[in-house]
């Protein structure tokens, strides 16, 4: 007799150009290879989470506001698509910005549609506001369970939400599942709220 393997739910807010969210995604899609997981890809924006803050200098808004780009243009894809075309355009963007280095603009977004087998025409939205209402819904959602005062990215295992991992390289094989069993343990924990050091190095795209 067979049995269906019934995978973790895993939802993931992520904003495409934060590196760390970038090196947490490839570290969950690692996991995937090796334990059933029901993935499921959100947004949230680092312009929205750090609106209005005065303590920031006048360069970081202006860096901002550019960020909101590629957010409104996965917004933009989730409403033509569905949000199962999420996971896969982030992995284009996010090849691009991290490890390509490529510029956030309207070229690098549509060669990130086209490859992702989207309509590299959605490009446009990255200078719309259509799509903000959309990206802060689901800012509110991912931010709404862990509190404000963190960042991207936010992951909720069977609905307990953290901010992270973070951590730099992304493990691969072994190493990430024994990550992965660790957030599990955490997860499960009732009362469970922070586990953190001081970041001693940046981010390892490898």
């Amino acid at each position: 007799m067979k049995y269906e393997t019934v995978g973790t739910p895993v939802d993931f807010w992520f904003d495409p150009t934060c590196p760390w969210a970038w090196l947490t995604s490839r570290w969950i899609l690692e996991v995937a290879r090796h334990r059933p997981l029901e993935l499921r890809w959100h947004l949230m924006s680092l312009t929205v989470l750090n609106e209005g803050r005065a303590d920031l200098p006048e360069r970081w808004h202006r860096d901002l506001a550019l960020r909101m780009e590629p957010v409104r243009v996965c917004a933009a894809a989730v409403q033509a698509y569905g949000p199962e075309v999420l996971g896969r355009l982030y992995t284009e963007l996010g090849t691009r910005f991290h490890l390509e280095k490529a510029p956030k603009e309207r070229s690098t977004y549509a060669a990130a549609l086209a490859a992702a087998g989207l309509d590299a025409g959605l490009a446009d939205a990255a200078g719309s506001e259509e799509f903000d209402g959309a990206v802060r819904a689901s800012h509110r959602d991912g931010i709404g369970r862990v509190g404000t005062d963190v960042g991207t990215p936010v992951v909720a295992v069977n609905d307990v939400a953290f901010f992270g991992p973070v951590v730099t390289p992304a493990p691969r094989g072994e190493a990430a599942v024994k990550l992965w069993d660790g957030v599990l343990a955490v997860a499960g924990t009732e009362g469970f709220f922070e586990l953190k050091r001081t970041r001693t190095r940046d981010p390892i795209f490898i």
